[in-house]
């Protein structure tokens, strides 16, 4: 398979928008449970899905009728679901932000007498808010492999650890995306306690993410025959198999780590932006060829 017929085959229906769409969606869940614990990096995670959103919206046949699914809600169905848990989701992390940023926001808007009087409202609410703005984001980054393990009658994507894979995989892009902001702003690489901490989560989650990447193949290789002939088509060579090891093993997964030794004995910006940067890479990649690989085959 070449590059050109590996994004244009028969049996594809969600292309390319929908990795970016599921890509920044897992930022924004990784960076929102990080700002939660840490405070820190608060409007990327916003940002983030914001942008997903855009995407998701001007991908649709009809992007003018958007809005119709915010208001037609149906629990049988997965995409239904995820509008609600959207919706929640940006409605308690806009009161949380605003409470965070409450100082500013008087400064900016000292004569509206309403917007005070709300943020008092919030100051008893703001630790349930935490927790809730918590289990929301944790919901949504497991929520794009449920998306993804709905669709039935593709091998590959029916499978039970995508919604696992994702959401760690989300936490990994949301702790690389947060230490290169966190690098910008200061110039250099940052040497704070919220910068240590997010240092060492990256390598437990990197190892989470591996293992669970050889049990969701392992899963496919014990599968019936639906399942073997995916992950045949997926690792058994061709373009998909060389866009796995080399792009999502190879840049987000072993670069990193071979590079993390150097870039603790050299924090510079520059490190910064090439570790952190490869980690996001290999999120993006890993994105791609879910959602690619996992079309080529039809039960």
């Amino acid at each position: 398979m070449n590059a050109a017929s590996a994004f244009h085959f028969d049996s594809l229906v969600w292309d390319w928008p929908i990795a970016i769409y599921l890509f920044l969606l897992g930022i924004s869940s990784g960076l929102v449970t990080l700002a939660v614990l840490l405070r820190t990096t608060l409007v990327l995670g916003p940002g983030a899905i914001i942008l997903g959103l855009l995407i998701l919206i001007f991908h649709l046949a009809r992007p003018w009728t958007f809005w119709k699914l915010m208001f037609n809600y149906s629990l049988t169905s997965v995409m239904s679901m995820g509008v609600m848990l959207f919706q929640a989701y940006t409605a308690v992390l806009i009161l949380w932000l605003a409470k965070i940023f409450e100082k500013e926001l008087l400064a900016l808007l000292p004569r509206v007498g309403v917007l005070r009087t709300a943020l008092g409202w919030l100051t008893p609410l703001h630790r349930p808010l935490e927790t809730l703005l918590l289990a929301l984001a944790v919901l949504l980054g497991a929520y794009t492999g449920f998306l993804l393990s709905a669709l039935k009658s593709y091998p590959l994507l029916n499978h039970p650890l995508l919604p696992a894979l994702f959401l760690v995989s989300g936490l990994s892009s949301g702790a690389a995306a947060a230490l290169i902001a966190m690098a910008l702003r200061a110039r250099a690489h940052p040497q704070s306690a919220e910068a240590h901490f997010v240092h060492r989560l990256e390598t437990p989650v990197v190892w989470v993410e591996i293992f669970l990447l050889a049990a969701f193949f392992i899963g496919l290789a014990l599968g019936d025959a639906g399942k073997t002939r995916a992950l045949a088509a997926a690792l058994g060579g061709g373009f998909w198999s060389l866009w796995f090891w080399l792009g999502v093993v190879g840049i987000g997964l072993l670069l990193p780590m071979l590079l993390r030794p150097w870039l603790s004995r050299r924090p510079t910006l520059a490190s910064t932006l090439l570790v952190s940067g490869a980690s996001l890479t290999g999120v993006l990649l890993l994105r791609f060829f879910i959602l690619y690989a996992g079309q080529l085959t039809v039960a």
